[in-house]
């Protein structure tokens, strides 16, 4: 019988432990199969729980094989539990260079920092958008209640992906963005229904170059999530795709205030290749 292995608890992207994105970290999951690793990531009860499976990668000390787990299935990538992994991995064995495995290929992180103040940074893969299938876009408004005509003309509807697809909605409004409300039993099945595994993300300019997000994600007894690095980086994808910024560029997005778990999450977007995502993450007792 395999024994439970320890679970560290991070909030990412915030500097104390009740702000930012819960994730779990297991350093060693080498001997658990697919469905010890649901049973823990539901256990555990946050966003996602990331789980190393193979340490030492070809010999190498600081290249991990991980995967994520949500409580409800397995996810792609998960940017704030990647966060939260490069810092207690430095904690252990210094800051600077890993490199993580993940289903959707090598994605290379930086520490830097000590003690409390450290931080960490991942390089997404290459990102890329892609048009709304026919009716999908409308299905998605009438669910939160808003027409097309909310949007902001500048910011045009579209899914990206930088390691998770991500449906990137910027409103127009702030009042429109602040009180929008779903059920979210039919986003659930929507998502599902479009292999949306990341957050339907949804934006609102507050200053240049700063966002206030909301990110869905319908799961368990979460409804929107405080921290999304997936959607930040998929956010800087489509931000440079669309030449709605001059790289390199950098953009904050502040995110969690409606849940009650203020975050910040820094990206940075060079000219070409993987959009960087930078934040801190602390332990929770």
């Amino acid at each position: 019988m395999n024994q439970t292995p320890d679970v560290l608890r991070y909030a990412a992207f915030a500097t104390t432990p009740g702000g930012g994105n819960p994730a779990g970290v297991v350093l060693d999951a080498t001997r658990l199969d697919d469905a010890q690793m649901q049973v823990i990531a539901a256990d555990v009860g946050y966003a996602e729980t990331v789980f190393i499976t193979e340490a030492a990668v070809d010999g190498d000390s600081r290249r991990n094989r991980v995967r994520y787990f949500s409580p409800i299935a397995e996810v792609p990538f998960c940017g704030h539990a990647t966060i939260a992994l490069a810092v207690a991995l430095s904690r252990l064995h210094g800051t600077g260079t890993f490199k993580f495995d993940t289903s959707v290929g090598p994605v290379s992180i930086e520490s830097a920092g000590q003690g409390a103040d450290l931080t960490a940074s991942f390089t997404s893969v290459e990102p890329r958008v892609a048009e709304f299938p026919t009716g999908v876009l409308d299905t998605l408004l009438g669910l939160l209640g808003v027409g097309r005509d909310e949007l902001h003309p500048t910011y045009p509807p579209l899914l990206a992906f930088a390691g998770n697809w991500h449906p990137i909605l910027v409103f127009a409004d702030r009042r429109t963005f602040d009180s929008f409300v779903f059920d979210p039993d039919p986003m659930r099945t929507l998502m599902d229904a479009q292999n949306w595994a990341g957050t339907v993300t949804t934006l609102c300019e507050i200053g240049a170059g700063e966002f206030d997000s909301r990110n869905l994600f319908p799961v368990g007894a979460i409804t929107e999530d405080p921290a999304t690095g997936s959607a930040a980086a998929a956010f800087g994808g489509y931000l440079r795709l669309l030449s709605l910024v001059e790289p390199p560029s950098r953009v904050v997005v502040f995110q969690g205030s409606h849940v009650g778990r203020p975050s910040r999450l820094t990206i940075h977007i060079p000219p070409l290749g993987g959009i960087i995502v930078r934040g801190e993450a602390v332990e929770i007792a």
